[in-house]
């Protein structure tokens, strides 16, 4: 019985119908690029001082003088959270002295805001910073709005996968563009601080759910050479070009409800494409919604301007079709050797800290020197050649290299910002940005390097389950911005010392470039590199002489059991069956994978492998 894509391979890859499907569902995804970072703009913190009521008794010169100085990045700066106790410094200027010639200003007692708090409005006019006084004993909450809105994101690609699995892509689509953008309108009456940041949890369950399945439509409609650009270019470029749209909108808008409601058009917008984007026929065919998947694939053929088959899924075929059955597994899988729980422990490792560094970087742009809305301009636009750098590195060179490649040139580019002179921000910008395009093309190579070192049975939980750890290290990314509060360069160290970190970790993994993909876990690849020779591959003769020492060194020390063969290979005990016709030399040649041609990860028939890792 013929597959899918061999009784669609007459619509070709690349008609008009399959770049309406690439455009239109690339283009979905804009609204999640602006939604999943307007929060550096929504919960911006201006520059902010105690409030001195204008009722207040002082002359001008204390009044001038009613802040504390503090010194902030070897300058000092007036407090942003403490001031004079107002009941002396009122009594002082009553008796006309004067701040600072009759009065020593570092021996006066000091109050907190009581009066509340004066923002500046040089950049923003609102948010809900200023809105509900997130500030100073307050200030926690800001970091804690941007989890939160990860908490959802963590929360929705637990249940999207299900959610489009049981009622179809389409449909579970078009559901979550609506409760991403509804609830995103209702976020702009919010009344206080708690109701905006549940809303806010909602809108990040909608944003990833509505990425998860569009990306899930798309790899099933789509043919293999264009679903591999699809899920790497396609949706990467336009969440960055959604990116780079807010700060333009933000730019324009300074008040962050009047922001949020501009935020909220484009998803409407998008609701139209219910009339243009089909079902998956994969997804109907799985319901055996026979009549429906082949009325689709009517229709693309009559826009590729293609003679469809009268016929297309012969009848006595779908009498055959059964679902393909999968061999039931568990996380447990995935720490069953010490092998394999050394991967997964890494790959959890390298999925978070890289995670951490993306969005410390995100939601950080707006707090560098300089404009707030080109540096986060500059930093939506870096992320297009990253992508685009790394496809191409993927094809052509070793995975772990080239990750850990991209992560020492982000880790240390961002070591450097601490040794630029304050002076020279733009220097300082530039190593961001730099740190950015490293991080980033490192992120989006993580999702074909995982797929390649698990075996199939487990790789679409493997995927899954690792990058669960990104989901983590986005809840705790706002609080290494939030380290800028202390001192400036502090949050760039942490994230460099970590990502050259990772960077390190990456090197101890084994290379899945050119490598047979495993079918079972016994035949992961082992840490540090470990490789087994290829079935056809004949070993150098300096190879030969060292096994032929080891063999001889084996059979001398090494105890021979009962039933069973024990044998040293490169360091590693292996124990085999006794057999007639079994050597310890015949074990040593002919220990190999079986025998199977290479297919990438990218060309796999299972559109699932990345699903659940955005």
């Amino acid at each position: 019985m013929r597959d899918y894509d061999e009784v669609t391979t007459f619509l070709g890859e690349w008609g008009p119908f399959q770049r309406l499907i690439f455009f239109l569902l690339s283009a979905s995804i804009i609204p999640n690029g602006f939604n999943g970072m307007s929060v550096v703009f929504l919960a911006a913190a201006p520059e902010h001082r105690c409030r001195v009521p204008d009722t207040a008794n002082l002359s001008r010169a204390w009044r001038n003088h009613s802040i504390p100085l503090r010194l902030l990045d070897g300058r000092e700066v007036p407090h942003s959270c403490r001031r004079y106790r107002l009941a002396a410094i009122a009594n002082f200027s009553a008796l006309g002295l004067e701040p600072g010639r009759d009065v020593d200003l570092e021996q006066l007692e000091q109050e907190s805001c009581v009066d509340g708090w004066e923002f500046s409005q040089d950049i923003y006019l609102t948010t809900i910073v200023t809105e509900w006084s997130l500030v100073c004993e307050d200030d926690w909450k800001t970091p804690l709005t941007s989890s939160l809105f990860f908490v959802g994101v963590l929360l929705g690609s637990f249940v999207s996968g299900q959610l489009s699995d049981r009622f179809g892509r389409k449909s579970i689509l078009f559901a979550t563009m609506a409760v991403q953008t509804g609830f995103s309108f209702l976020q702009i009456f919010s009344i206080n601080w708690e109701m905006f940041t549940v809303l806010f949890v909602i809108v990040g369950m909608g944003q990833i759910s509505n990425y998860v399945v569009a990306f899930i439509l798309g790899t099933e409609i789509l043919g293999k050479s264009v679903r591999i650009i699809f899920s790497t270019l396609g949706v990467c470029t336009f969440f960055a070009v959604g990116y780079m749209l807010l700060p333009l909108f933000a730019y324009f808008i300074r008040d962050w409800r009047m922001l949020l409601l501009a935020l909220t058009v484009p998803g409407v917008l998008c609701l139209p494409l219910w009339w243009f984007i089909p079902e998956s026929p994969r997804w109907l065919i799985s319901q055996r919604r026979f009549s429906e998947a082949e009325s689709i694939i009517q229709k693309a053929a009559k826009m590729n301007n293609i003679a469809a088959p009268r016929v297309i899924f012969d009848p006595m075929e779908l009498q055959e079709l059964k679902l393909p059955g999968q061999q039931k597994v568990l996380i447990l899988d995935l720490f069953r050797t010490r092998n394999i729980a050394t991967i997964t422990i890494m790959s959890l490792l390298l999925w978070m800290l890289t995670s951490v560094g993306y969005f410390a970087l995100s939601l950080n742009a707006p707090n560098l020197h300089g404009d707030a809305y080109l540096n986060c301009f500059l930093s939506a636009l870096i992320e297009v050649p990253a992508y685009i750098t790394a496809w191409l590195l993927l094809r052509r060179l070793p995975r772990r290299y080239i990750i850990a490649g991209v992560l020492f040139l982000g880790g240390g580019v961002l070591l450097l910002i601490q040794f630029v002179p304050a002076d020279y921000n733009f220097l300082s910008i530039g190593l961001v940005m730099l740190g950015k395009f490293g991080i980033t093309s490192a992120f989006s190579m993580l999702y074909v390097f995982t797929a390649e070192l698990y075996p199939t049975p487990v790789r679409n939980m493997a995927v899954g389950f690792t990058s669960m750890a990104s989901r983590v290290g986005s809840i705790i990314a706002p609080y290494f911005v939030y380290l800028g509060a202390y001192n400036r360069v502090l949050p760039y160290i942490v994230m460099g010392s970590l990502t050259v970190f990772i960077g390190i970790i990456t090197l101890f993994f084994p290379e899945s470039f050119g490598m047979t993909l495993p079918e079972t876990l016994e035949q992961m690849q082992k840490v540090k590199g470990f490789i087994i020779k290829n079935a056809h591959e004949q070993p150098s003769e300096e190879v030969q002489r060292v096994r032929s020492r080891r063999v001889q060194s084996a059979r001398a020390s090494v105890p021979m059991h009962l039933g069973s063969t024990t044998v040293l290979t490169h360091g590693c005990v292996h124990q085999f069956r006794s057999s007639p016709n079994l050597s310890v030399q015949g074990v040593l040649w002919r220990f190999r994978f079986r025998k199977k041609p290479r297919d990438s990860v990218e060309k796999e028939e299972n559109p699932k492998v990345l699903i659940t890792s955005f």
